[in-house]
């Protein structure tokens, strides 16, 4: 069972009443796709994050905008939050009703709505999943590049600013939503930007809704980037006599202009993680796995480099994995890497982080926080997205004991406030949610988050819109 909730959240747990006026208005709308079955209430109050809260009152399955109008127009008139869902994937309490309300699950608009192979645009519904979209593109010679590991919905990914392992060469969501679909608090239905790849059309919505956390609206459809399949792909892994060795090569990499795809750390602990619940036989030291996209041509002279450089800071055991077969089996490892290292810890749950920092500054932000990590005694795994100088530490703790919640949750803190002093981020993917809106003020400043307050309230006057995410009011 999860532990509560922080005692600096604990002031958010203000459950609305939900009117049974509301619980049969929703019925008489939807019929069976309107749930109170408390298990279906508890697998949409609940994610990977390590918190907990009371369920919602109803989830609502929708399946086309014109069923989230309805939903959200009825949560409004009983003055009751909407919470949207998507498969539940998310790190930091997004889901949570901690203010009660009902839950509008999008799992059921899960359409690909057109394809624009021309002009490599996709228009798809908020339920795809990324894997979705990749299977219905594939035939076109053209993917979706944005790879945050779980197969997240593309409203949720969205929602967050989510990224990944290819955001280092394509981006994230933010540079790569063109234009959304949204129902407002007031159940309007508003369409920001075009499949025009730039606009200097008014205020940039879609940016403001791009990492919104479902807090301004409710992502109904997305208009998204697409890119040519790579003519040629090679994924090569390399281990390290340490992880500043590694990192030292990674910030080689990029500073020389090495357009890398993707150059992923893991360190020793999850390697040996990996190999027990992966069934591989990695060497159990730090080690880089790397992607390289492009000619034929073009990638070897890519991976030589990186060899080379790689063998300068102590590298070895360079092995390359050239076939898909061999790609997606180390790709899949890495991916894994969280449920991994849950699973090394049977009952567990994890204080994940997401910080980021300017590449120049990684090995000083990693190895402070590496050092104190090992003195606490708190198990845990780290892994980065170390090209564009974003890391995870993940600290595995017993819920039921108090204490090491309040150690993991220290070092967070300290690793945060060390990151927030190299000019970084307090979340460089997973978004803020409930667990870093204490960051969120340390890093933007008073100023910043009243302007953000004062865009919520414009928007949604009544704070139904995932209330008590972001931000407080």
């Amino acid at each position: 069972m999860n532990a509560p909730l922080p005692v600096h959240l604990l002031p958010e747990i203000q459950q609305r009443e939900t009117p049974t006026a509301l619980i049969a208005a929703l019925k008489a709308r939807f019929a069976e796709r309107c749930s109170t079955a408390l298990v279906v209430r508890e697998q949409h109050g609940r994610d990977e994050s390590s918190f907990a809260s009371p369920p919602p009152a109803a989830v609502v399955f929708a399946e086309n905008t014109n069923d989230v109008v309805d939903a959200v127009r009825l949560a409004s008139q009983y003055n009751v939050p909407v919470i949207p869902f998507g498969v539940g994937s998310s790190l930091e309490g997004h889901l949570l009703a901690v203010q009660g309300g009902i839950s509008i699950d999008m799992g059921g608009m899960n359409r690909v709505l057109s394809i624009n192979a021309e002009d490599l645009t996709v228009t798809v519904q908020a339920g795809v999943t990324r894997k979705q979209l990749n299977e219905a593109v594939k035939s076109t010679g053209l993917f979706f590049p944005i790879d945050p590991g779980a197969d997240a919905t593309l409203g949720g990914m969205s929602a967050t600013r989510a990224s990944g392992t290819n955001a280092v060469r394509y981006g994230t969501m933010r540079e790569n939503v063109l234009a959304l679909e949204v129902v407002t608090a007031s159940s309007d239905v508003i369409r920001t930007g075009t499949r025009a790849k730039k606009s200097s059309a008014g205020y940039d919505l879609t940016r403001l809704m791009v990492g919104s956390e479902g807090t301004l609206g409710v992502i109904t459809e997305i208009t998204v980037k697409l890119y040519p399949l790579p003519e040629a792909i090679s994924a090569a892994i390399c281990s390290f006599p340490s992880i500043e060795a590694a990192v030292r090569t990674t910030i080689e990499i990029i500073q020389m202009g090495v357009p890398i795809a993707r150059v992923e750390l893991i360190d020793a602990n999850s390697v040996r993680m990996v190999n027990a619940h992966s069934k591989l036989s990695l060497r159990e030291e730090p080690m880089l796995l790397m992607e390289f996209h492009g000619s034929p041509t073009g990638v070897k002279e890519q991976a030589e480099l990186v060899q080379e450089l790689a063998h300068d800071h102590g590298g070895n055991a360079f092995e390359w994995a050239s076939t898909a077969e061999e790609r997606t089996r180390l790709w899949t490892a890495r991916h894994n890497a969280y449920f991994a290292a849950v699973q090394s810890r049977p009952g567990c749950r994890v204080i994940s982080t997401d910080t980021c920092v300017p590449i120049s500054r990684l090995a000083d932000c990693l190895l402070d926080s590496i050092t104190e990590a090992d003195a606490s005694g708190i198990p845990y795994f780290l892994v980065g997205h170390v090209g564009d100088g974003n890391f995870h530490f993940g600290y595995l703790i017993d819920p039921t004991q108090p204490k090491e919640r309040e150690v993991a949750e220290a070092l967070n803190h300290q690793l945060v406030n060390r990151a927030l002093r190299l000019e970084g981020t307090c979340t460089g993917e997973h978004g803020v949610g409930l667990h870093k809106m204490n960051f969120l003020m340390t890093e933007t400043g008073d100023g910043a988050v009243n302007m953000m307050r004062t865009i919520k309230r414009a928007l949604d006057p009544k704070n139904i819109m995932n209330p008590g995410k972001i931000f407080t009011l």
